[in-house]
């Protein structure tokens, strides 16, 4: 079973990468680019395990390990 796990910064904390990247596409003549936040994206990849179960094991492991829940959000996706 494939799942993929999204964490990105939560509205009104700073992010310094992000406005660096924007600045550099910006250099680049990437026309229309408003702003940029960035983020990590996890493709997990869990053996023998049902959807309900699985979804549960991956909320848990961004609870505690993918994510700093202070000052990011996830969004814990099963995809088949």
């Amino acid at each position: 079973m494939k799942a993929r796990v999204t964490v990105t910064l939560k509205n009104g904390i700073l992010d310094p990468q992000g406005k660096a990247i924007e600045g550099a596409l910006k250099s680049l003549g990437v026309d229309g680019v408003a702003s940029v936040r960035q983020g990590k994206v996890f493709d997990i990849e869990l053996a023998g395990v049902d959807r309900a179960k699985a979804e549960a094991a991956l909320e848990a492991a961004a609870d505690k390990l993918l994510a700093n829940t202070v000052i990011e959000n996830y969004r814990v996706e099963v995809l088949s």
